[in-house]
This record gives C-alpha cells, sequence and structure tokens, in this order.
C-alpha cells in the first residue's frame, strides 16, 4: 500500500486527529540526526492511540511510536510507515494527595517540578532527564542514585493488539534500564506514581545540586542521545573511553564530547551513519584496550 492511500485510510478513519507527511526525524530527536518519516499521527487520547494501533494492525501498515526523541537515534533514510507521536498532546498531569499521575507525554522534569511544589520527595536525581515519561518508564531512567521504578506504582500500557492492560511495579520487571517493554510489544500510556511527603526546601535543594552537577559535567550544550553506552558492570563507559584515548575524537561531526566521554554529539550536521561509524570505532577501542564489550544504550530506529 503506497503512502497516499495510508494517508487517505487514516483520514478517513480518524477526522479530527492532526497528521503530517514527510516529517524530518531531525525536527523531532534531541540528537537532531534522521531521515524523513512517511506519515506522523497526534492523538489526543488513549482511546485514539489504541484506536490507531488497531486500525494499523488491521490494515497491515506498519507504525512505530515517538516520544520526545531524547534516547534516539533515526537513520539517514527515516522511517517507513506510520509514526504515533507521543508527546505535548498526551500529557496531562494530576496530583491526588502523594500521588501524581501522569500522561506518557509528560516530561520527567515537568513531574519533578510538580512533585516539589507539593512537598513530594522521590524524583529529585531524575528531575534533569529531558524526556518523557512514557520513554523514561520503558527504559527505567534515572540518576544520582534514583530510577523512576522508586516511585512507581501502576503503569498503564497498550498492547501490540491495542488493548489497555494496567501493570504493578512488580509486574513492570524493572531493571538496570530496563522493563518488560523490551521482551514484549508493550507501549506505556500513562504511569501512576506514590510519593512520600518531605520538606519543600530540602528538596529543593537537592534538585538546585542535581541540576548544578549535571551543567558542570554533561555536554547539555551540544544535540545528543544522552548517554551513549550502558554503564558496564563495575565500572563507567565514560572513563573507559576517556583512558582509552577517545576524548574529542570525531568522525565528520560526530564526537566524542570533550566534557563527558560518555556522550556522542552532533557539532551541527553529523548524520545517523557518522554516529554509527563513531559508536563501532569507540566499542572496537575499548574493547581491544580494556577487554570490555560497551553495550549501547541509544536506540537506533529507521530503515537501513
Amino acid at each position: 500500500m503506497n503512502n497516499d492511500k495510508i494517508f487517505e485510510l487514516l483520514n478517513k478513519e480518524f477526522k479530527n486527529v492532526i497528521m503530517k507527511r514527510n516529517v524530518l526525524m531531525k525536527e523531532h530527536t534531541f540528537f537532531k540526526i534522521g531521515g524523513p518519516a512517511d506519515i506522523m499521527i497526534f492523538p489526543k487520547s488513549i482511546s485514539e492511540i489504541s484506536n490507531i494501533i488497531k486500525f494499523c494492525n488491521d490494515t497491515d501498515i506498519d507504525y512505530f511510536v515517538l516520544g520526545n526523541g531524547t534516547n534516539l537515534l533515526v537513520r539517514d533514510k527515516g522511517i517507513r510507515g506510520v509514526i504515533i507521536k507521543i508527546d505535548e498532546n498526551l500529557s496531562h498531569i494530576k496530583v491526588e494527595g502523594n500521588r501524581i499521575i501522569a500522561e506518557a507525554g509528560a516530561k520527567v522534569s515537568k513531574v519533578a517540578k510538580l512533585a516539589l511544589q507539593n512537598s513530594l520527595t522521590g524524583l529529585e536525581g531524575a528531575s534533569g532527564i529531558p524526556g518523557s515519561l512514557g520513554g523514561g518508564v520503558t527504559m527505567n531512567a534515572g540518576a544520582y542514585g534514583n530510577e523512576l521504578k522508586d516511585v512507581i506504582r501502576k503503569v498503564k500500557c497498550i498492547d501490540g493488539d491495542g488493548n489497555i492492560i494496567v501493570y504493578s511495579r512488580e509486574e513492570m520487571q524493572f531493571g538496570y534500564r530496563h522493563s518488560r517493554i523490551h521482551e514484549e510489544p508493550l507501549l506505556v500510556v500513562e504511569v501512576d506514581m506514590e510519593f512520600e511527603k518531605g520538606d519543600y526546601d530540602e528538596i529543593k535543594k537537592s534538585i538546585d545540586d542535581y541540576t548544578k552537577r549535571r551543567n558542570n559535567k554533561q555536554p547539555l550544550h551540544l544535540p545528543s542521545a544522552g548517554s551513549t553506552f550502558k554503564r558496564p558492570e563495575g565500572d563507567y563507559a565514560g572513563r573507559l573511553i576517556d583512558v582509552s584515548g577517545l576524548r574529542g575524537v570525531r568522525y565528520n561531526d560526530a564526537q566524542v564530547s570533550e566534557k563527558h566521554c560518555g556522550f556522542v554529539v552532533n557539532l551541527g550536521n553529523a548524520t545517523c551513519e557518522d554516529v554509527l561509524t563513531l559508536i563501532r570505532t569507540i566499542q572496537k577501542t575499548v574493547k581491544d584496550k580494556h577487554g570490555v564489550e560497551l553495550e549501547r544504550e541509544v536506540l537506533i530506529v529507521g530503515e537501513e
């Protein structure tokens, strides 16, 4: 089925949903890299997402779900089929006592800010994570000793058939940068979190401290996908890359950050292939010099 026909079918079935064609993925990822997506659709509710997935399944249309693209590297040819975009269009947040219930498109930083405003503690270390809550829960994002799983009570998901399912924290099978969503075709759409009551000033002090440390250490002024590699057991990817002599090494406009070697950054016009070439160089060098296989943390999608 060609793109004209797919767009026509989607428009007919979902008249009130915003859709766009030939959307450059470099405009929807923090890396500022990626070719065009055939069709991007912006659902405004969980039920719309469910219905879109069911429709794509019934009509044999390929789809990919996109958050705000913080941990994503899109290939230079772009993505075929339909992109279901979950960002500001699905970002409602509400506070109920010690609980915060938020849709997947809400930013982790915004949830942390709301927790602070209500003197709720537990998310201070993750307050500077730039990504959406859905993506953060999927990879159990965390920083400075905090992980999202620490405050999660329940997670509402949509499975590959479009069914809505609610999982408890235990059922989510959280681990280091891992959840059951890596094993099954599941999509996070809403998160129910529970916090401890704390002292506003102490919470703010912690957030300010973590923010200062992050600004001092991380290359936030350049496009990247955050930490490029997972932390190897008993060590740090950034340290291994640094002592391997790779600080500042570049391939075209892809560079090992001079500020933090755990980040590969885009100096302006890096392509996906530039980044992948540099990643392979880093992995081979670290393996040859230290016997450690660095596992990529950034997710790569798109047409090869």
